[in-house]
């Protein structure tokens, strides 16, 4: 517990390197104020640094590019291997476990040790690792690393320790998994193949042994060669030289034949008895054409041959389809009997498996299901009934369905939302799934005893909302809505229609939600925002719609003859908020709409629809708000939005300006460019520019002219150049595009100010790329998905401020001029020449900060709460907070009527000559506490359904919770403390007075991402995420950092989009373009974690095998005195070559995982428990050696009791 005692003289800070006499902490005018009247203020901070601790928790979704699959048969766990190196094993529900190599190789192939409770994968670097799942979070306990071979194929037979490895020069050696060590027996390549055959045999593609006999290895090589191996004669019994190249290899159950799978869509059946030529050869999907030739068809890339024993056999195999069927789905092929069933995937087959009854290979197989990792999915097949349904899988495998663009997560949701949800969610679930259960149903989970509501919310580049419930460690989906069923199909002969259907104008930007009052408002790509309204019935409603003239600029100037046919668009310049009347929509193609040269003007992106829809149960939009052109420019994209149920007020801003909507009265109540919302207080000087003028891009680039030729050019650019403001980066799924570096400058469009929306985007490597957009372009490219997202950003100081700028164009689709530099003693400003080199340079003309008039200044976050406006305000009244890209912070006073019917009637009154306070860098977040450091939450108004049928005695009225800072503050007197984190900087105010208690700077070299004040341990702080992949936190209101962790750097765009923390200490991102990471930051819960996590591994007998019979057993081969032990070890084969592979010890065990984790207390507590462990022993050694003398004292005294008995007896006596 550690006790602050602060003097608030307004100057005081706790860096001692921030400057005292800075406006951060002045006026409105940005001088310095009178120190106020001291005030003490007692405020008991709680959190220490050893409340906190980062760990991964855990990670949901489909596991992003795999490439290996393996299942347990015994244990009913399957594990996923990706081209990152990661590796998932899943059981039951709840059992998901997620492991990563170091290395980051890609996983070849994955081989579970039947029923031991151990994993080996191969990877692309060459190197075998042996996993440890006896334990809740899997560890390597050895390694194996090739120097001189690359690694093919890997088999393992079933309770054998020896592990067959085959390489790409085409020899197979031989591992112990105990050991992790080579043994000397190798068989060579060349050993393998008659001496006679002159050309390499390839790599090797396939290892089994012989079903009949365990001492026969079959060995295939890619080339088309096969042999089966004698171990102990160390001889090949027979060799095949087939014509065509080997994908797979699979065995009868008796050992007597084996099927191959070719690259020219063929299976062939071999019998042992005639090696000479195959015994049958099929071409499944290779139709005989005209001429008497069969049709060519693609290679099949595995075949599984499974017997049964009261059915024919089931063939299954993947690929095989003829050519000549252009774009044809991959498919999985089950052919039973004579019954052929072609199964059509969506995404490309990567692997399968079928799974059996029996852990032996020699016994009838008795499949019952086929598991199918495709590119994007995991699906599993019923393979009992004739129709093949698939399983109902349990997983959340389809996170990225569409991929994400924007999350949210909630870890302190009322209780009853959960189940409301689900209920709703649950009407709309797909049907025609297998009856059976999920077959994959390993290891054991319970649900721990640290669990609460948490509820992630997922928007996605096709305008849907996925609810889902995260609650212990967990996710299930709750419930989907479409936000695209708002607006009307775009139809064929509308003009941008083929345009629209290519682009994603729905994409999700970002989502607000206040669980209390079930209000939910969406922003889109198109600059629009929906509002939706939870009910429990179904309605029939009309969509209000609104629209809003957000483009205040300079050279706009509206006639009063505009004015009059235009009611709802207030004058640029006006100080004072204009209300704008609703109006209906507007149809895009409606007279009036372009001006007579075809510019568009006054329209919308997107049409609503105009007719009442039904629309069911869940959340029902109630109202939407859309952006206009202006001049034929596309409507800047949204940054920042607040909605507040109790004020019923919602805010959002751009990089053009400011609005806010009354949301009851459906009108708009003010309408801004944040240069208006100033008045007279800007504290800036602003260097006017004539706006008409010609605009240069950088080096050389013509000047831009609004000709056919510039439009042409711009139709014709590169679709991954990077858009200006309201453009997004139009990114395909799979590419990584990194900013473009001249001369070791980063010419992000950011860089250069946005001039009345019309960027100038600079030269890349592919040369000139024009961006004035053409009358007819659509205002929006592909949607900017978080899933897709890829960016190489510098975080080194000289490149910093660049590459900030080029984040927050890809954060918010907006060019953004940040105010970082203008906390030096020497000012910026901007000049052609500096434009065109595309770097600052410090000014000797001028010695105050001067701005670009046409430099953008973006709302960038929005906060309503209870606040003072003005610094002389007594009661606390509804304010709206306002951050900009430049650092300032403006607070709006609001006069909102307090009776529900004059509210419904009344106008909401915004004052905006509000105080104004500054930091550095752009401004994230806003949080109020009250004098004794608790958070304060802000207003709401409690749910009620708006479509639940009217009880006339009860007439419905509004339920508002309020939170006021003057509640609970009679030991310290009226006012609170208001927390402001900025992309650099931290502050703490005091309100009324505006003074700046406490200063933290964050970071120099790099900025803040992401900013949250959140609830951790019974207290409160803020947690910050950075740029360079640092997670801070930081305590409050004293600012004192409590923990700062190089966790994660920032390598895509996806993470700074998606990064979002959250109360208890816990917080997410989308680790890949398919799952959801979360982790914790509260070492609480890394302490419950174990307790949380599902096991793996649950002790299970071993199926005992079938017996055989007599005459089996005699004729069959001497599969059961086969030793491997005197084959391969070291007495026998000797040691293997030093140079052909490396061992390397593993960190296996929870211990070691610990130790590693928290160094020096790790290494002390785990010293403590073995000594208790140790100590434990001994006393449990004492005790049963007193017991053992006990027992050994009474037979003693037992023995000569009878021995006195018997002495005198005679022999005939007994």
């Amino acid at each position: 517990m550690k006790k602050f005692r602060k003097v608030l003289d307004g100057l005081t800070t706790s860096s001692p390197g921030a400057t005292v006499s800075s406006p951060s902490c002045g006026s409105a005018a940005g001088t310095p104020t009178a120190a106020p009247t001291p005030k003490e203020i007692d405020v008991q901070e709680t959190l220490v640094s050893e409340n906190f601790q980062l760990c991964k928790t855990v990670r949901h979704g489909f596991p992003y590019q795999p490439t290996a699959l393996a299942f347990d048969p015994v244990q009913k766990i399957l594990a996923i291997g990706s081209r990152s190196g990661g590796v998932r094993i899943l059981g039951r529900p709840g059992v998901d476990c997620y492991c990563q190599h170091e290395s980051g190789a890609a996983v070849l192939q994955l081989q579970f040790l039947i029923n031991e409770g151990a994993l080996v994968s191969a990877c692309a670097d060459d190197t075998l690792h042996l996993w440890n799942l006896r334990q809740r979070r899997p560890a390597i306990l050895h390694s194996l690393k090739f120097n001189r071979e690359r690694i093919t194929f890997c088999h393992l037979p079933f309770q054998s320790k020896w592990l067959y490895v085959g390489t790409e020069r085409g020899n197979t050696h031989i591992v112990n998994i105990e050991s992790f060590i080579l043994s000397g027996y190798v068989i060579m390549w060349n050993k393998a193949i008659e001496l006679s055959t002159k050309t390499h045999p390839g790599p090797v593609v396939h290892l089994s042994d012989s079903p009949k006999d365990e001492g026969k290895l079959l060995i295939g090589f890619e080339s088309g060669t096969i042999v089966q191996w004698d171990l102990r004669g160390k001889k090949a019994d027979f060799r095949i030289y087939y014509d065509e190249a080997i994908h797979s290899v699979s065995w009868h159950h008796e050992g007597k034949q084996f099927m191959c799978s070719h690259s020219d869509g063929s299976l062939t059946l071999w019998n042992l008895r005639n090696t000479t030529k195959p015994f049958q050869v099929t071409f499944p999907h290779g139709k005989i054409q005209k001429d008497g030739r069969k049709e060519s068809c693609k290679p099949i890339l595995k075949v599984e041959y499974k017997t049964c024993r009261n059915s024919e056999p089931f063939v299954i195999f993947s690929g095989g389809l003829s050519y000549d069927k252009a774009g044809r789905r991959p498919a999985l092929t089950i052919m039973h009997g004579k019954a052929i069933t072609v199964l059509e995937m969506d995404y490309p087959i990567v692997e399968f498996m079928v799974l059996c009854e029996t852990p032996y290979n020699n016994e009838v197989q008795e499949p019952y299901a086929v598991v199918v990792l495709l590119e994007k999915d995991l699906i599993v097949v019923d393979l009992t009934q004739s129709n093949y349904p698939v399983f109902e899988n349990p997983y959340p495998m389809d996170i990225h369905e569409s991929p994400v663009t924007c999350t949210a997560y909630f870890a302190d949701c009322p209780p009853d939302i959960i189940p409301i949800l689900y209920s709703i969610g649950a009407k709309h679930k797909k049907t025609g799934y297998s009856q059976k259960e999920w077959p994959i149903s390993g290891g054991t989970w319970t649900l721990g005893s640290h669990t609460y509501p948490e509820i992630i919310i997922t928007g996605h580049a096709d305008g849907s909302i996925k609810f889902w419930d995260a609650s212990a460690i967990t996710l299930q989906m709750l419930y989907k809505m479409k936000t695209s069923k708002v607006f009307e199909k775009p139809k064929p002969g509308e003009g941008r229609a083929a345009e629209l259907v290519e682009e994603d104008p729905f994409a999700i930007q970002m989502v607000s939600w206040c669980p209390q009052s079930r209000i939910f408002c969406v922003v889109g790509i198109s600059a629009h925002i929906i509002l939706y309204r939870f009910s429990k019935y179904d309605a029939n409603t009309q969509i209000v719609s609104l629209e809003v003239r957000l483009q205040c600029d300079s050279e706009d100037v509206i006639s009063p003859s505009e004015n009059e046919n235009n009611p709802s668009f207030s004058e640029t310049g006006s100080h004072s908020p204009q209300p704008h009347h609703h109006h209906q929509h507007q149809h895009p193609a409606s007279p009036g709409s372009r001006t007579p040269e075809g510019i568009k003007d006054s329209i919308p992106c997107l049409k609503v629809k105009d007719r009442a829809v039904r629309v069911p149960p869940g959340y029902q939009s109630e109202l939407v708000i859309q952006l206009l052109w202006v001049d034929g420019e596309p409507p800047q994209q949204i940054t920042s939005l607040d909605i507040n149920s109790a004020y019923g007020l919602l805010a959002f801003g751009n990089c053009n300006g400011l609005a806010v909507v009354d949301y009851l009265q459906k009108t708009v109540i003010l309408c801004m460019s944040t240069l208006d919302l100033y008045g007279s207080t800007d504290p800036y000087q602003r260097l006017t520019r004539s706006p008409r003028r010609n605009r240069q891009s950088t080096s050389g680039l013509t000047e831009l002219t609004d000709n056919q030729q510039s439009i042409d050019m711009e139709r014709s650019k590169s679709p991954t150049s990077v858009k200006g403001p309201g453009r997004k980066l139009s990114l395909p799924t799979d590419l990584k595009t990194d900013l473009d570096h001249v001369n070791g400058h980063c010419t992000s469009p950011t860089s250069q100010p946005c001039s009345a929306g019309k960027p100038r985007i600079p030269m890349g490597p592919e040369g000139p790329r024009l961006t004035r957009r053409g009358p007819g372009r659509p205002p929006f490219r592909k949607a900017q998905s978080a899933a897709c997202m890829e960016i190489s950003l510098p975080v080194s100081h000289t490149e910093g401020h660049a590459s900030r700028r080029a984040m927050l164009q890809q954060l918010h689709g907006v060019t953004m001029y940040s105010h970082d530099e203008h906390h030096s003693t020497t000012s910026y400003c901007w000049s052609d020449r500096e434009s065109r080199e595309n770097s600052f340079t410090r000014s000797r003309s001028s010695s105050v900060s001067s701005i670009d008039r046409d430099t953008k200044e973006a709302v960038t976050t929005l906060q309503f709460g209870e606040s003072y406006g003005r610094k002389n305000d007594v009661l606390p009244t509804p304010c709206l907070w306002v951050g900009t890209s430049l650092g300032v912070v403006l607070l709006i006073p609001m006069s909102i009527p307090t009776d529900q019917e004059e509210r419904m009637e009344e106008p909401v009154t915004m004052g905006v000559s509000g105080a104004l306070l500054m930091l550095k860098g752009s401004v994230l977040r806003f949080s109020f506490l009250d004098c004794m450091g608790a958070l304060i939450q802000t207003p709401y108004e409690v749910w009620r359904d708006h479509n639940a049928p009217e009880d006339p005695d009860r007439p419905r009225r509004r339920k508002l919770v309020h939170f006021s800072p003057s509640s609970s503050q009679d030991a310290c007197g009226d006012g609170h403390l208001a927390v402001v984190c900025s992309e650099r900087q931290a502050k703490v105010f005091l309100m009324p007075s505006q003074s700046c208690l406490f200063v933290h700077n964050i970071t120099e070299s790099s900025f803040v991402l992401r900013a949250d004040v959140v609830s951790v341990c019974n207290s409160v702080c803020l947690a910050c995420f950075c740029a360079n992949g640092h997670v801070m936190t930081l305590s409050l209101p004293s600012l004192r950092p409590l923990m700062d962790v190089n966790y994660l750097p920032l390598t895509d765009m996806r993470i700074a989009r998606t990064f979002y923390f959250t109360n208890g200490g816990q917080a997410l991102y989308l680790s890949s373009p398919t799952e959801i990471q979360r982790i914790t930051y509260s070492q609480e819960m890394c302490d419950n974690l174990q307790e949380m996590l599902g096991e793996l591994f649950t002790p299970i007998e071993t199926p005992e095998a079938q017996n055989r019979g007599f005459l089996k057993g005699f004729f069959g081969g001497n599969a059961h005195t086969f030793d491997r032990e005197e084959l391969f070890g070291e007495a026998a084969a000797g040691k293997a070559s030093r140079s052909l592979a490396q061992h390397i010890p593993g960190q296996g065990g929870v211990e070691g995982m610990k130790v590693a984790a928290s160094g020096a207390v790790g290494e002390l507590a785990r010293a403590r428990i073995a000594l208790d462990e140790r100590g434990q022993r001994l006393g449990e050694l004492e005790e049963r050696t007193a017991l053992m003398m006990t027992s050994a004292e009474a037979f003693s005294k037992h023995a000569h009791e009878l021995m006195l008995k018997c002495k005198d007896k005679k022999w005939y006596q007994f």
